[in-house]
């Protein structure tokens, strides 16, 4: 990696002289200043942001990694950060991955090079060495909604009780062929809530129908649409759909009409992941209520006492856990 000596030794000008140019500090006669940036990109100079920042102190932005904001609870999560972090002085970088590890990979090489204090993170699973280094660097990592490894801080929801009591709620109601569309199982919200509905159906005697949604996170209406039409092809009788999303429910819905049944008449269907778009919809959606500004103002808080805390080794790992609730509407 090229160094500021690097530079001043190419440009045949001295350390001093190469920082004032790249700084704007003072004063740099236009053809030295010229001769230094060619030097710099011939070179592929970056400056150490994380020196720099240590020199200067804190930055006062929380680095946050989602896999997108879009109508889901990650928007939710991330307006309830933003205003906590703004109350306590603090902003917010929100990088969106898709969920895509190359993605994620490449925002937090970004964030881990000074532009943030600490990064907040529902992770795919796959950097968890890498975020490992980055700890390793003084930079708090505070996972949210995913606990994909006891290493690090946590603020999630309890998604086996959130699968369980909805998979109770639709056998109380009578319903007897209850598929599940849910994600992959590598993601701990998904898995949980899967083991939450096996449970579920194993104390009832019934058995279970799963289909998981594409690996392409951002097509949640098509996801749902075509899991459902898989589902219905395989089980027939079907009476009861559980669905990741509100996003994805709508493709449920459709499905579901288009195959020439009525919600809720034919199949009952519930989101385990209520978004506040659910309670407007035409036919008003069953969901899981998760209490996710909530959940981003508790992880911005505890963000913040990591950041400003002298001694992070001296802390102990908080696993944060809040209940999700069950709001029956006109799904079901």
């Amino acid at each position: 990696m090229a160094t500021l000596k690097d530079v001043a030794a190419l440009a045949h000008v001295d350390v001093s002289t190469v920082s004032r140019a790249l700084n704007n500090k003072a004063y740099v006669h236009p053809e030295t200043k010229r001769r230094i940036l060619k030097a710099v990109k011939q070179l592929g100079y970056a400056p150490n942001l994380v020196a720099k920042s240590l020199r200067q102190g804190k930055r006062h932005t929380i680095g946050v990694v989602v896999p997108s904001i879009n109508i889901s609870i990650f928007g939710e999560i991330v307006q309830g950060m933003e205003e906590q972090a703004r109350n306590l002085g603090y902003s917010i970088l929100i990088s969106n991955t898709m969920d895509d590890p190359q993605i994620e990979r490449e925002c937090l090489a970004r964030m881990r090079t000074g532009l943030v204090d600490g990064i907040v993170i529902a992770s795919t699973g796959e950097n968890m060495r890498l975020l490992a280094d980055i700890a390793s660097e003084n930079i708090a990592i505070i996972q949210i909604v995913r606990n994909q490894s006891p290493q690090f801080d946590c603020v999630a929801a309890d998604y086996y009780e959130c699968g369980y009591e909805a998979t109770q709620y639709l056998v109380k109601l009578g319903c007897r062929h209850i598929g599940l569309i849910n994600g992959h199982g590598h993601i701990r919200p998904y898995e949980e809530r899967y083991q939450g509905y096996k449970k579920a159906l194993a104390k009832a005697h019934l058995q279970e129908y799963v289909v998981a949604a594409s690996k392409d996170g951002s097509q949640y209406f098509e996801d749902g649409y075509q899991a459902t039409k898989e589902l219905l092809k395989m089980v027939p009788s079907l009476d009861a759909i559980m669905v990741a999303t509100d996003l994805q429910a709508l493709g449920v819905i459709r499905a579901v009409k288009k195959a020439g049944l009525s919600v809720p008449e034919d199949v009952r269907i519930i989101s385990l992941t209520g978004h506040p778009v659910g309670a407007t919809l035409e036919t008003a959606m069953t969901s899981m209520q998760v209490p996710s500004r909530e959940m981003g103002e508790c992880a911005t808080k505890l963000m913040i006492e990591r950041i400003e805390s002298e001694d992070h080794s001296a802390i102990r790992h908080q696993q944060i856990v809040f209940q999700t609730m069950l709001m029956t509407r006109e799904t079901t």
